[in-house]
C-alpha cells in the first residue's frame, strides 16, 4: 500500500451541530479522511497541520446512504471514513472557532 503524504491524510473538517457540541465542550474536532489512514497517520498530521497535541484519535467508517426509486436502489452518497480528534486540554484549532 502506498504511503499516504501528510496532507493527504485530511480531506475536510465536518462541521455539523454536533460536531461543534464536541469542540465546544469536550475538546475534540471530527474530520474526513482518507479511507486508507490509520489512527498513527491521522494523529501525525493533526499535530503537524495545526500545531496541537492529540490525546485520542477514534475511527469509523460511515456507510453509503442508499435510496429508492420505484423497484431500483441506488446509492446517495459514497462510503468515507470519518475520525474523531480529542486535543490536550488548552489547545484548540481556530478552523472551527469562527
Amino acid at each position: 500500500m502506498a504511503e499516504l503524504h501528510l496532507y493527504d491524510v485530511l480531506v475536510r473538517p465536518v462541521v455539523s451541530e454536533k460536531s461543534n457540541i464536541q469542540a465546544e465542550d469536550l475538546n475534540q474536532y471530527v474530520f474526513e479522511v482518507a479511507s486508507g489512514a490509520n489512527k498513527i497517520q491521522i494523529k501525525e498530521a493533526v499535530e503537524t497541520i495545526f500545531d496541537v497535541s492529540v490525546t485520542n484519535v477514534n475511527t469509523m467508517v460511515m456507510p453509503a446512504k442508499r435510496g429508492k426509486r420505484g423497484r431500483n436502489w441506488y446509492v446517495r452518497t459514497k462510503q468515507w471514513k470519518k475520525a474523531v480528534v480529542t486535543l490536550a486540554d488548552g489547545d484548540s484549532i481556530e478552523l472551527y472557532n469562527l
